[in-house]
């Protein structure tokens, strides 16, 4: 792990997607087969401004600290980075999870609330470096409990109690490749566009 990448100045875009790699067999008679591969993997295509030499310098210093593909780093993405719900507090796993599953019992919650969580929120839980996507609205009960759907499904197992990281969500990730290109204007000005995937 090598720090974290530089959040000023923001990026002007980011594009997000999910890869996960399967295998598709078709048979003749038009039967379909298909399983997962590896593990699923966001990838982040981080694009900036234009920016002069002094807003891009620490940027340039950063990736090339990273040494190609050799160190992970973390970016937390702006605007993708906080849940769409009325999330608060500190919501807790309720009973351990095995790795596999998709879904896990929450507490900790406001009591009877809708719209929680929002399909569509990243999370990721203490503990794990993998985050996952939300897959459908959680609303509490009296007690502040619930069910969270998500994908994919859990990489390793969660301990009773663990919390929730639903603010500032980090992704952990390197480059996609081991050249790292800018472009300087005329006017002395610097673009950058850089891909990111997770690092399992």
């Amino acid at each position: 792990m090598s720090g974290t990448f530089p959040s000023s100045p923001a990026p002007s875009s980011i594009s997000i997607s999910t890869n996960q790699n399967t295998i598709v067999t078709t048979t003749a008679s038009g039967r379909r087969q298909s399983r997962q591969i590896d593990g699923q993997r966001f990838k982040l295509r981080v694009t900036f401004p234009i920016m002069t030499r002094t807003q891009f310098a620490p940027i340039l210093a950063f990736v090339v600290k990273q040494r190609s593909q050799i160190e992970s780093f973390t970016f937390t993405p702006p605007t993708l980075d906080d849940s769409l719900g009325v999330a608060s507090g500190t919501i807790r796993v309720n009973g351990a999870i095995l790795a596999g599953v998709t879904s896990v019992a929450i507490d900790g919650m406001a009591n009877s609330t809708s719209g929680v969580f929002k399909a569509g929120d990243f999370f990721r839980f203490t503990g794990q470096t993998k985050v996952y996507m939300v897959m459908a609205d959680v609303s509490s009960n009296g007690s502040g409990q619930g069910t969270l759907t998500f994908e994919p499904p859990l990489r390793t197992g969660v301990s009773d109690n663990a919390i929730l990281i639903y603010t500032n969500v980090d992704f952990t990730v390197g480059f996609t490749g081991d050249v790292q290109e800018f472009n300087i204007s005329t006017a002395n000005h610097f673009q950058y566009e850089v891909d990111l995937i997770e690092i399992l």
